[in-house]
């Protein structure tokens, strides 16, 4: 069951938001780091719309649990990226580079991702860019 979550990161780190919307499910539940939950393609598709603009991120040092039934999945990784363009409420965006590690943690079933969570230190990020 972690490989349709190795896909998902493998999408991300292409920079291909479609090949990510074919792991997830028609309403996967979007938990986004000190943010609201989206529900649905669109609304997942509409943030990686808004995240490609602002950031340029690729993931490393990746490691993938899951749960016995695999209908649980989580990833630690690092977080390589480049503040591209100023987000609403944060510092100023002047190509500052950046290094996080995070984590996402997920629900499946049917084959598919139906619950993304993800999470990182926010006041670090703001140090690393301010």
């Amino acid at each position: 069951m972690t490989d349709i979550v190795q896909r998902y990161f493998d999408a991300f780190n292409a920079g291909d938001t479609d090949a990510m919307l074919t792991c997830l499910s028609d309403d996967v539940a979007h938990h986004v780091n000190e943010g609201d939950i989206r529900i649905g393609k669109p609304a997942f598709a509409s943030f990686c719309d808004h995240m490609t603009r602002c950031y340029r991120e690729n993931l490393t040092d990746m490691v993938i649990f899951h749960n016995e039934d695999g209908t649980r999945a989580a990833a630690e990784f690092v977080v390589n990226g480049t503040y591209l363009a100023t987000d609403d409420g944060l510092p100023e965006a002047k190509g500052q580079t950046y290094k996080l590690t995070a984590g996402s943690f997920f629900d499946l079933a049917d084959g598919k991702i139906t619950r993304v969570t993800t999470r990182y230190n926010l006041s670090d990020w703001i140090a690393q860019v301010s």
